[in-house]
């Protein structure tokens, strides 16, 4: 199924019908069964809002939106594996690629941020000390190490933590060519650009991103490279490599390559291998690490050879 948008608008025939039965009548290549699972993720929307019931009914002159994003209707759950720790304030994570970190008009359910929520509210009795915040987010190609707050108290602290760049964020990517010095520094101002939707440096106006580098291992037309990310921008460390002129393997938008080598690459090479910093209330300090996926792991080992 390819991403797509419906627009539509109830007229009179359709008014009193079920959501479900209007969205399946009015799109010939949706049945009523796939409908249903749309809008169990969360991707229908009716006068604007996300609707969660199939039983609720339409009215003349409503609008309706219909959010496909190309990807598998199932609902993404976690799994012991994905839990690197877990404690009343905080859940640390192996995110693995291909998932949404929050909502999108697409999904609720099936987004890293509901799968926790999920998982947080099934394995806690005092539901009422709950407090689910997103400290920090990765982009849906991005794996690797993250971490949720679940106690109000938690995530004021590790906000001001992750603010005052007391925390220690390490990935490994893949980038295209061989950077010409083998460690450095990108610092620039970083702003999203309104046509094109992607991250770029301006000379005024944006937002202050600083990424380090070292590179570990260079191949024939690519580089295995460590980042520390001293910043947290949005696309930050593939926007600095893109305008470099190394954008990251897999990545399209930046103009990275999908095929290297004669493998092809389905996602960005970016994985949060390393995250460090202070528990926010036993103050102990924190080291959590995953290894890199199959796909990164297996592209490394056949560039090897």
């Amino acid at each position: 199924m390819s991403s797509k948008i419906y627009r539509l608008i109830v007229d009179a025939q359709g008014a009193g019908l079920r959501i479900d039965q209007y969205v399946a009548s009015q799109t010939s290549d949706l049945s009523r069964g796939v409908v249903r699972k749309v809008i169990d993720l969360g991707g229908v929307h009716v006068a604007g809002r996300r609707i969660g019931r199939c039983s609720q009914t339409v009215q003349t002159g409503q609008s309706v939106e219909v959010y496909l994003d190309g990807r598998s209707l199932d609902i993404f759950s976690l799994s012991v594996e994905d839990i690197l720790f877990q404690d009343a304030y905080l859940l640390v994570l192996d995110k693995s690629a291909g998932v949404d970190f929050q909502p999108t008009h697409a999904r609720f359910k099936g987004t890293l941020y509901d799968a926790v929520r999920r998982h947080i509210e099934s394995a806690t009795v005092r539901k009422k000390n709950i407090s689910l915040g997103m400290v920090q987010r990765l982009d849906r190609d991005t794996s690797g190490v993250t971490v949720f707050s679940i106690h109000q108290r938690a995530h004021k602290a590790m906000t001001r933590i992750f603010a005052d760049r007391r925390v220690d964020k390490r990935y490994r990517t893949l980038v295209a060519g061989r950077p010409l010095d083998k460690e450095g520094e990108f610092r620039s101002l970083l702003a999203r650009q309104h046509r094109t939707n992607l991250m770029k440096s301006v000379e005024k106006g944006g937002k202050e991103a600083i990424t380090r580098y070292r590179v570990v291992e260079e191949f024939s037309d690519c580089t295995l490279v460590e980042v520390e990310l001293v910043t947290g921008r949005s696309h930050q460390i593939r926007a600095h490599f893109s305008e470099a002129g190394h954008p990251l393997l897999g990545d399209i938008r930046y103009g990275g390559p999908s095929l290297v080598s004669g493998c092809e690459i389905n996602r960005s090479m970016l994985h949060a291998f390393r995250l460090s910093f202070e528990h926010p209330v036993s103050r102990e300090a924190l080291v959590f690490e995953a290894p890199l996926p199959e796909d990164m792991a297996g592209l490394l080992a056949h560039l090897s050879t």
